[in-house]
């Protein structure tokens, strides 16, 4: 895990490991009666909050040294043994000197911030110029290190947070195969989930839902197309925050789509994922898309949190495709419902998008996203200067030649209709263009900012996804149905928040809103939490005890 190794090094001395191991991770379930496993501590690091953490480094009590062997100490514990979560790629094998340094700095100096010392994962699409790899969860890319940080790695290590190391992801963030499971990647395996380890965690920022779902990290960082936030923080029970396209910057991020792609926190508390925010955000030079944010961005999101904050406030409830789609979830959904107008919210119910019908039956969002995937990921690997990866035509020639390793159970037909899109033809081009606009009115202005200004609103509410669904490395995903397409299609916020369990699965709720209401919906997603105080965290359960 921390050890510097090449793609050359993995392919020779460690392709029947990778595969044995793959489909090891789908074995037979325990007999009934099995035990679940004993969550070995330090029982203090279980559901702690940042403000816990920096409370005892203020008074003495603990060192961002002692943090980060303690998470390094149960990532051993959990993630490579014990349950074998798999959600962590490798760990900064510089974490410790860091967190040294930031330790004498506090001594000295006082915190920068709120994130002073604070061990945070991220996700394997997030550059980090440093000793670990960044590779989208492909053995492609290992072996060659991105030239600068991402803003965003520049950024977390600007406001003292300890970069504590990369998390798996669904591979190439979820866009290469036609129908893959979740959380697998050529490089990590099978990510599992924590609260049922049979169970899906959901992709593509899997690895930072389990993370932080089982404690291994303080908080984590995922990337969002289309519900690659939203769904695995529900399926994880934590809470995601989706930003609004340009309010983080995507400079240095192994992209999908300039048109939907964000990068946003992940954590188990509202208070927790509003601190992480507030020192991602900002105007970057290298992302033209945050000149939209310039003065509607701010480096503290903690004021918005509000106890009371469902009192008085106006929330949509969506009826239509984005819920409804399985039953165990409505009993939930109708649940959360009843208790946010218990806490003195005004429920408009039903809400529905008015657009919301076109949404469903649009083809544009995949006609946006095969086209800039081929000219984003061209970009940014010429600029990653890899000594043999360069194209996305580079990348699929390297998984015909790897296929044992890279395509055991799913292929990379995405990336075919992808390679296939002629980037310079005019009917092509045409078409794009239009696609990418009536997306943004199918999710914008005839959608979300339609349905909030019909109803006086200050947000929409959905159910987030449908339960965890088996690991099925063979015949893929089973997803029967979520609520993030229309806020990817326009570039607006949405927050999951832990809701309760079904069968012991847990259950998420998502508030959407228009571009930069992430003040809010942190203020509506806090006052959620804390009427409901629905997250607690897993047991690691084996098949047997489920259900």
């Amino acid at each position: 895990m921390q050890g510097r190794f090449t793609r050359r090094d993995f392919l020779r001395t460690g392709a029947t490991a990778a595969a044995t191991t793959a489909v090891g991770i789908a074995a037979a379930p325990q007999p009934a009666g099995a035990a679940a496993f004993q969550d070995p501590g330090p029982h203090d690091l279980i559901e702690v909050t940042i403000a816990e953490l920096q409370a005892r480094m203020r008074a003495g009590r603990l060192t961002a040294v002692e943090l980060v062997d303690e998470y390094r100490r149960r990532i051993e514990a959990i993630d490579r043994s014990g349950p074998g979560l798999r959600s962590v790629l490798e760990l900064n094998p510089d974490a410790r000197t860091i967190a040294a340094a930031l330790d004498r700095e506090r001594r000295e100096r006082g915190p920068r911030g709120p994130l002073h010392g604070i061990p945070i994962l991220v996700k394997d699409n997030i550059d980090t110029h440093d000793r670990m790899h960044t590779t989208a969860g492909s053995l492609a890319l290992l072996g060659s290190t991105p030239p600068q940080d991402s803003t965003l790695a520049a950024r977390l290590r600007a406001a003292g947070a300890v970069i504590l190391g990369k998390t798996n992801l669904t591979e190439w963030a979820n866009f290469r195969a036609a129908n893959p499971s979740s959380g697998w990647s050529g490089r990590g395996g099978q990510c599992l989930n924590p609260y049922a380890l049979d169970r899906n965690p959901c992709g593509s920022s899997s690895g930072s839902g389990a993370a932080v779902a089982a404690n291994l990290c303080a908080a984590a960082l995922g990337t969002e197309t289309d519900g690659s936030i939203l769904c695995p923080s529900g399926i994880n029970m934590v809470v995601g925050i989706k930003p609004t396209l340009g309010l983080t910057s995507r400079a240095g991020v192994i992209p999908i789509s300039h048109n939907q792609d964000t990068v946003g926190p992940m954590a188990r508390t509202v208070a927790d994922a509003a601190a992480v925010l507030g020192a991602l955000v900002g105007v970057d030079p290298r992302d033209p898309a945050t000149a939209g944010s310039a003065g509607r961005s701010f480096t503290d999101y903690t004021r918005f949190l509000d106890p009371n904050g469902l009192r008085g406030a106006r929330i949509g409830v969506i009826r239509q495709v984005f819920a409804g789609f399985q039953d165990k979830v409505d009993v939930v959904y109708d649940a959360a419902i009843q208790a946010m107008r218990a806490a003195g919210a005004v429920i408009v119910d039903p809400a529905d998008l008015p657009d919301v019908q076109e949404i469903a039956a649009s083809g544009d969002e995949n006609t946006v996203l095969l086209f800039d995937f081929k000219a984003d990921l061209d970009a940014y690997l010429a600029a990653r200067r890899d000594p043999s990866i360069h194209t996305l035509q580079d990348l699929i020639d390297f998984n015909n030649a790897h296929a044992a390793q890279e395509m055991p159970f799913f292929g990379q037909e995405v990336f075919l209709q992808s390679q296939a899109v002629d980037l310079n033809d005019p009917a092509t081009i045409a078409a794009y263009r239009a696609a990418v606009a009536n997306d943004k009115r199918l999710g914008g202005r005839d959608g979300i900012d339609a349905a909030l200004s019909t109803f006086r609103l200050d947000a929409l509410v959905a159910p987030t996804n449908g339960l965890a669904w088996k690991i099925d490395l063979l015949d893929g995903d089973r997803f029967l149905g979520g609520s993030s397409t229309p806020t990817s299609l326009a570039g607006y916020p949405a927050i999951n928040v832990p809701a309760a369990f079904s069968f012991g699965l847990p259950v998420g709720i998502t508030f959407m809103g228009t571009a930069f209401s992430e003040p809010a919906l942190i203020k509506l997603a806090s006052g959620f939490e804390a009427v409901t105080r629905a997250r607690r965290p897993p047991k690691f359960l084996s098949p047997s005890l489920v259900i």
